[in-house]
């Protein structure tokens, strides 16, 4: 059981260094070919790595607290992660909408590209990694966690989507419309974390 909570420490530690790369590289990509869905998908990967950093912490109380604490630590890591879900689909429904009401084109990047497909292949990975982990110990936060990933795993469908559509016929409408779907599941996702209502 003490690997399985180690290997939970280490997909936690991957999160954070992945989605800070990730999130460097998107917003300075963005910056460079002036597009407003890459910086905010850089913007989602330093969300998520705080849903990791969240995670860092509450395994590693693990083996240190009491069982008692460290169910406190889990319940409390819960919730918070909770709110990030809250955050995350604030700033995407924000930035959908802006972009719909004010026509901003997404311009085509072939770093977003390779960005958004790397994500693509290693966050599906990464979320059934944190499924089997969490399942194993029986950890509703590290599950909650996995779900965030997932939903990282949906912006990137989302940003290749839009500057697809966008460059091969000009539907750059594609790209919003998708991010306020991605913030609804997000909000649905969080609310059921946060008020315990999460099967």
């Amino acid at each position: 059981m003490d690997n399985l909570y180690k290997k939970a420490l280490r997909l936690s530690y991957f999160t954070v260094g992945y989605n800070i790369l990730e999130g460097v590289a998107s917003v300075i990509a963005g910056a460079v070919a002036g597009s407003i869905a890459l910086v905010g998908f850089g913007l989602d990967s330093f969300v998520e790595s705080l849903s990791g950093m969240i995670m860092i912490w509450r395994f590693k109380k693990h083996g240190i607290v009491s069982e008692e604490e460290e169910e406190k630590v889990e319940k409390r890591a819960l919730k918070l992660v909770g709110y990030t879900f809250f955050i995350l689909a604030v700033y995407i429904l924000y930035e959908s909408v802006s972009k719909l009401y004010y026509s901003e084109i997404p311009d085509t990047s072939i770093i977003g590209i390779i960005i958004a497909v790397l994500s693509i292949i290693i966050m599906p990975v990464l979320y059934y990694n944190k499924i089997q982990v969490g399942k194993a110990i029986g950890s509703k936060s590290l599950l909650s966690d996995a779900k965030e990933t997932l939903a990282c795993t949906f912006l990137s469908f989302a940003l290749l989507l839009g500057l697809g559509l966008n460059y091969l016929w000009g539907l750059w409408q594609a790209d919003p419309i998708v991010g306020i779907i991605v913030a609804l599941y997000l909000v649905k996702e969080g609310w059921e974390i946060v008020t315990g209502e999460e099967d």
